[in-house]
């Protein structure tokens, strides 16, 4: 029972974080910005003026699939937020602008996320593959596999964690840096900005809280040298 209870927690948790962000961005972006500037175009002079002129922008298809590539150094908008000229469409292309700033200033949770990126996927593809495996093979139920799948779990847990405030200070940067750059107003303007980047920062508070327990469900029966007979 306690699993299942694990799982549902979880994704209901997961769910409202991604709706209450749908919901706030659906409702900023029909809200236009007195400025009239796309989000590239707004990107384009956040860059400028931060000193930054080695990172391309670009559009894609998708969904609010908008993030930056350090690797690459490539800013990449959704086509609604890179054309767009709303409230919403703004908060996000200076959120992805905070984190170049983030990443020319070399800002730490920022290197070590980066750094993490590799081992992150492999943990990500074991706590995929393994329960499955034992389904099969009866292996899932060792105390190795329990090990491999909360060490596994604790490095997702950790990424997540360094995660927080990379995003947090992006969204701080955006909101300073819109304001200051007269890109929109304050009151409403700067109220739905704030609101759409904090509704996106609740995504990655619920990926953490997944994480953590998850890692403490695999963990603490081996701690304490017992499994879970639910």
């Amino acid at each position: 029972m306690t699993p299942l209870l694990l799982f549902v927690g979880t994704l209901l948790l997961s769910l409202w974080a991604t709706m209450r962000f749908k919901g706030t961005y659906h409702r900023y972006v029909n809200m236009p910005a007195s400025s009239g500037i796309t989000g590239a175009e707004a990107a384009a002079r956040v860059l400028d003026r931060a000193g930054i002129h080695d990172v391309e922008i670009v559009a894609a298809d998708g969904f609010l699939g908008d993030h930056y590539d350090p690797a690459n150094k490539r800013l990449v908008l959704s086509r609604e937020n890179y054309l767009g000229t709303s409230v919403a469409a703004l908060g996000v292309a200076a959120h992805e602008c905070g984190h170049a700033i983030q990443h020319k200033i070399a800002y730490a949770p920022l290197q070590w996320r980066m750094a993490a990126v590799g081992i992150t996927g492999v943990a990500s593809q074991v706590v995929t593959i393994l329960p499955w495996l034992g389904f099969f093979g009866g292996f899932f139920n060792s105390v190795v596999a329990l090990w491999i799948m909360a060490v596994s779990w604790g490095i997702l847990m950790l990424f997540q964690l360094i995660t927080l405030p990379v995003e947090f200070d992006a969204s701080r940067r955006a909101k300073a840096i819109l304001g200051g750059m007269s890109f929109i107003r304050d009151g409403e303007e700067a109220e739905g900005v704030s609101k759409t980047l904090d509704a996106a920062g609740w995504t990655y508070v619920a990926a953490f809280v997944t994480s953590l327990a998850y890692m403490l469900w695999y963990l603490l029966p081996l701690l304490t040298g017992r499994r879970s007979e639910d």
